[in-house]
């Protein structure tokens, strides 16, 4: 039996208490026998010494049944400092096996009270464990939705972090190039911080000693699609000859996808030569300010990039615009 509200060994209810009072008089012979009981229920002596001086004094003025009924009103009155000793004398009680040591008179009557006593104890046990089972789980629920809500506050954090140093590009005097390399940290920074498996960059050495062969911005993993990421802050507009540069990539890989995220617009050979390469190989096209705009609307970065893979494979289109769909879809 467990402690709180509703545990009955708190405070006896009415129906346990006058079982209590019925069966503890029975299952001792005598006056002194009933305060032997008590005592070894670790009930101490200042709780029943006017019962013993009285019956010391006047025996037959003092019946089993009122002194066991003074004894468990002054442990109810009690509360919460008398728990163990309730939960004792409950415990004898119920684990009452030799009914040899009651009058032979009452020991049926007897069996029958502890039975009942019992079968009260079971009902209120079940229903103790079926509260404290529906605690826990509200406790869980409870738990779990601070969980939630401290990861997706951590989230809030590292995008916006992600985010200013993104926003921070804008306004370096660093050199195409420079921010070039910027853009792989900060992309890469935002990708994670939405939760999207990141490799960074890393480059690929001739086994001849040709030394780098080959510069990946970027790996990620979206829908369990691994993704080569390439980034270029150009001042024009990115052509065709950097598109097939990174598609040549893409080709010589099994089961790999890309993604080109440029600072400036595309050339129309530059789309197209995409869109021709989609019956080999999925590449969507992405601009910075179409990244900014996303972060501006809080929208989700895994998701913006599935709707623009799902728009190259179904129809064709690797330079979807996420957000100008939206729009005349609102209008």
């Amino acid at each position: 039996m467990t402690g709180g509200s509703a545990d009955i060994t708190f405070h006896y209810p009415p129906e346990l208490f006058n079982l209590l009072v019925d069966v503890v008089p029975l299952l001792n012979r005598s006056k002194q026998d009933v305060l032997v009981f008590f005592r070894g229920a670790g009930i101490s002596e200042s709780m029943t010494s006017d019962i013993a001086t009285r019956l010391k004094a006047a025996p037959k003025e003092v019946n089993k049944y009122e002194i066991v009924r003074s004894v468990l009103e002054r442990l109810n009155t009690r509360g919460e400092p008398a728990l163990r000793e309730r939960r004792e004398v409950l415990r004898r009680v119920v684990d009452f096996a030799n009914f040899d040591s009651c009058w032979p008179d009452d020991r049926l009557k007897a069996k029958g009270l502890v039975a009942s006593i019992r079968e009260v104890v079971n009902q209120k046990d079940a229903f103790t464990r079926m509260n404290n089972a529906r605690e826990e789980e509200r406790n869980e629920r409870l738990a779990e939705a601070q969980r939630a809500t401290m990861e997706k506050r951590e989230r809030s954090v590292r995008i916006e972090n992600a985010k200013q140093g993104l926003y921070a590009l804008f306004g370096t005097g660093a050199t195409p190039q420079e921010r070039g390399k910027l853009l792989e940290t900060a992309i890469n920074s935002l990708f994670q911080a939405y939760g999207v498996l990141v490799r960074k960059a890393f480059h690929l050495v001739g086994e001849a000693g040709e030394g780098i062969v080959e510069q990946i911005d970027g790996v990620i993993e979206l829908g369990g699609v691994l993704y080569f990421v390439e980034m270029k802050w150009y001042r024009d507009p990115v052509g065709k000859p950097e598109i097939s540069e990174h598609l040549v990539r893409l080709m010589s890989r099994a089961e790999v996808r890309g993604i080109f995220i440029s600072a400036s617009d595309y050339t129309e050979p530059a789309v197209h030569t995409v869109r021709e390469f989609l019956q080999h190989k999925v590449l969507v096209l992405s601009t910075l300010q179409e990244i900014v705009r996303l972060l501006e609307q809080q929208d989700d970065l895994a998701e913006f990039f599935s709707k623009k893979a799902q728009a190259a494979q179904i129809h064709k289109n690797p330079y979807f615009r996420v957000h100008d769909d939206r729009a005349r879809g609102s209008s």
